[in-house]
This record gives structure tokens, sequence and C-alpha cells, in this order.
């Protein structure tokens, strides 16, 4: 035959290549043309997906010879350049594909332009398989992560509604404080949340089950023929889960109430499952939750612990402080809880401020020390973005205020302080005094109450901060009473 009929008719073999079922079979058909149009002995396809393991396809390599021979993939990159090896990477032609064919003699340069154009076929159709694949994929997916969407989720309902799959259970899942972890953290890291929250869950659970993203901070599961003790057992497994998890990310721990039902036999509609589902893991937000607040407060303390210097051990003294104040100056119950909350994230607002100004050991300058007076406005305006910490947003923005009026941001003065930011502003004070701070050494016990009495009727409210001095003197009177109980010569003489 001619040689350029030869040519033309390896191109219209090569234009009539299509895809048509799965890769399995548009490998065999590649090894087929490959074969038939070039005389070769082994073909190998490596296709890399994304968050996926590479799928090989390979004909011509007997298992025992790749074993001999380290793996296929090593094999590809040994011979990519020997003379009957043609290798391509048709990534940047749009296919995340490795192609590789082999012959016993050497390619020709008219063979190996012919490859280059079947080459280009190959990753023309795979672009498109891909392409139709992913779009599949999203449609049913949640695309941050991995799990089924809600349409997936309410077609399976619809599914198992008709089937015989029953008992049928559901299970509910909520992440707590993901609005804060985004507002406070920024949304990379409320998506690492949901994405670690995801894969504990999908963990959980049999790779029969249905695990969906139903929701911004909601999923579910579907357990067909699982009765209410394998849900039960499932939701103990989610909680330990959580737990191990949070070992792991002391820093940014999750926090998820669960709650399941269950459908014993197709005489109940598995919406209703899935509602009474809910409203369990409601219940056990609540049960779990003494302070409603907890799960918002734990994502801001994480993130003070890893932007500011002092905040774990500073706002942990400061609640104590505070709220011993706050019991000797006849506080309710309702108060001191408001009081413990704004003790926990008084300092959020310095989340708003550099880092290089919140670490610098040497004394501010003007321009550092106004970005520092912002962060209770800072504080303020982000509580106010949160249901679970509004009722103490204003009292975050007045814990800078003074008694004088001259305080910040607002000037407030007196009585229009609320006596909680007073209260705070105190203990507040006194921890920072009696810390050591990059710029200074820490006060003396003595040193600190003095400059508390120095500064009372003008920075603190006077008769706070004489109560305060009170109870400190005590203590230490109580601890040294105790300690001399204690000597040899004042125990009983036996």
């Amino acid at each position: 035959m001619d040689v350029r009929l030869a040519e033309l008719a390896v191109l219209y073999e090569i234009s009539s290549f299509g895809f048509s079922g799965s890769e399995g079979e548009f490998f065999r058909e590649l090894v087929a043309k490959a074969v038939r149009l070039f005389g070769v002995r082994r073909v190998a396809m490596v296709l890399f997906e994304e968050s996926a393991r590479p799928a090989c396809y390979a004909w011509g390599f007997p298992e025992r010879f790749l074993q001999e021979q380290g793996g296929l993939l090593d094999y590809i990159h040994r011979n990519q350049c020997s003379p009957g090896g043609y290798v391509r990477d048709l990534e940047k032609k749009g296919a995340p594909v490795l192609l590789f064919l082999e012959k016993k003699r050497e390619f020709t340069d008219r063979e190996r332009r012919l490859l280059d154009i079947l080459a280009g076929r190959v990753a023309e159709l795979l672009h498109g398989y891909f392409r139709e694949k992913r779009l599949v994929y999203l449609s049913t997916h949640d695309p941050l992560t991995g799990l089924y969407n809600r349409v997936f989720f309410e077609e399976e309902l619809d599914r198992l509604e008709k089937g015989r799959s029953f008992p049928v259970s559901i299970i509910v899942c909520d992440l707590d404080g993901l609005k804060v972890a985004n507002d406070v953290l920024g949304h990379k890291q409320g998506d690492e949340l949901l994405r670690r929250a995801a894969q504990v869950i999908a963990g959980c659970v049999r790779g029969s089950d249905v695990v969906a993203r139903v929701g911004g901070d909601e999923f579910a599961v579907i357990l067909p023929q699982a009765d209410r003790k394998v849900a039960e057992e499932v939701v103990e497994r989610i909680t330990e889960s959580v737990e191990r998890d949070n070992a792991q990310h002391p820093d940014l721990p999750l926090s998820v109430s669960v709650g399941a039902a269950t459908a014993e036999d197709a005489s109940r509609p598995l919406r209703e499952v899935y509602a009474e589902a809910d409203d369990a893991m409601y219940r056990d937000k609540l049960a779990r939750e003494a302070d409603p607040h907890r799960a918002v407060v734990r994502v801001l303390k994480a993130a003070l612990a890893v932007k500011d210097y002092v905040a774990q051990g500073h706002t942990e003294r400061v609640k104590k402080l505070a709220c011993m104040l706050g019991e000797a100056v006849g506080l309710t119950r309702s108060d001191l809880d408001t009081l413990r909350l704004l003790a926990d994230i008084h300092d959020v607002g310095k989340l708003g401020v550099p880092e290089h100004i919140l670490f610098k050991p040497s004394p501010l300058t003007r321009e550092e020390w106004e970005e520092v007076r912002r962060h209770p406005e800072v504080g303020y305006r982000l509580a106010l973005s949160s249901p679970e910490l509004a009722p103490v947003a204003e009292l975050i923005r007045q814990h800078h205020e003074r008694w004088d009026g001259k305080g910040y941001p607002r000037g407030l003065r007196g009585e229009e302080i609320h006596v909680l930011s007073r209260i705070l502003a105190i203990a507040d004070a006194y921890d920072a005094m009696t810390s050591e701070r990059p710029y200074r050494p820490a006060l003396l016990r003595e040193e600190a109450l003095e400059e508390l009495k120095r500064c009372a009727g003008t920075q603190f409210d006077p008769h706070l901060v004489e109560v305060f001095v009170k109870l400190l003197d005590e203590k230490r009177e109580g601890r040294a009473e105790r300690r001399a109980s204690l000597r040899p010569d004042a125990l009983p003489q036996g």
C-alpha cells in the first residue's frame, strides 16, 4: 500500500476512535488499535483523579514481570526514553493521564508523529469523559466534604421508602459553632471543621450507608436494615470518634450534636423519621450544653490561644477573680453566668489586632496603641454577629471604659458603664499587672493592689476596688492562718 494511503488509513482509524462504555472498555479498544496500527507489545494507561488512587490499566505486562520490574510506574519511568518506548503525560492536553506504548523494535519518526495524534485523541476523549463524570459527581455530592448532597439524600429517602430495607434508621449531626468559626477564624478554618466532621461521621458507618451534608452545618446518615439499637451504637461511635479527633486537634476542637430515630416498617414516612432525628439532635445539643454558649466559646478561646500570648491562662484567672468579686457584691446566678461568658471572650477583639503588635517586646507607638484601642469595638461587632454572644456584645465594648469618663471607645463614666464590665475591668487589670509581659516583669501582689487603690475613683469603680482588695486580703490572711495551723508547734501534742 502506498505510504500516504497507509498514513491516511491510520488517521481515519484514530479519528473514528470513540469513548463508549467504561474506562476498561475504552482501554481495550485503545489496545486493539495500538496493536493493529503500530504492532505494540505493551500498553499502559494511568488515570490520576483528584482525591483517589491512580487507576492503572495495563496490557502485555505479566504479573510476575511487573513484580520483577518493581511495578508498572517504575517500569514506565525506566523505559520512557528507550527507542521502542513511547510515553506521554496528557495533563497539558486536559486529561490527567499517563499513556505508555512499547514495541520490540524502534518507533520510526513517522510512527511517533502518528502516536502523538493518537495521544491527542485519547486526551480529547478522556477530557470529555472526566468532565461528564465530574458533572455527574457534583450533581449528587457536596464538593467541600465529598459526601452526598441533600438532593441525593432526599432521593434515597424516596427510594428506601418503597423498598424492603426496613428497619431504616436516620442519624442527624449538627456542627456546633460553625458560624462563629467562620466569622472569627475565617472560612478556611470553618471549612476545615466541616471536612473533619465529615470524615469523623463517615468513618463510623458502613460503606453501604448514605452519609450526606444536608445543610451548611448539618449532616445526615441513612442506615438501611438498622434497628434502634444499631443506630444508638453508631451515635456512640460518632461521639467517641469526635473526642479522639479533638485529642489530635486541641487548638480547633469539634463539637457535634447527634440525634437518631428509626422506622421499623414502611408504615411510617422516612421524612417524619428524619424530623424526629432532627428533634433528638437539638435535645442532645441542649442536654450536653448546660451553658448554651459552650461550643462558641471553645472556638473563640482556641483562636485566642493561637493569637494572644496570654489568652489561655489569662481568661481563666480573670474569670475566677471576676466571679469572686461578683459573688461578694451579690450578683444573681444569671448575672454570674453572663460574667463568666464575658470573662471568656472579653478579648475576642484582639483577633483583629496584628500579631506584630500583640507580641511586640517594647512599648507600643502611638499608632500601634490606637490599633489596640480598637479591640473593644471589634469584639463588639464579632459578638453581635452571633446570637449566642449578642447578650454580652455591649459588655465587651465597655470593658475598657473608665470611671472618670476618660476610657475608650465611647468615654462612658461612672454607672453609665455596666456593673459587669466594671467588675471585669478590675479583674482584668489585676491579672495583667501580676502577669509577666514581653515589655515588663510582673508586679507583686501588694504592688498591684496599691495600683488599684491609686486608680479607684478615676479608672475603676471605687466601691468595687474596695471590695476586691478586701477579698484578696482576706484570702491571703486565710492562707496564712492555714499555714500557721500546720506548723509543728501548732499541732496538738500526742
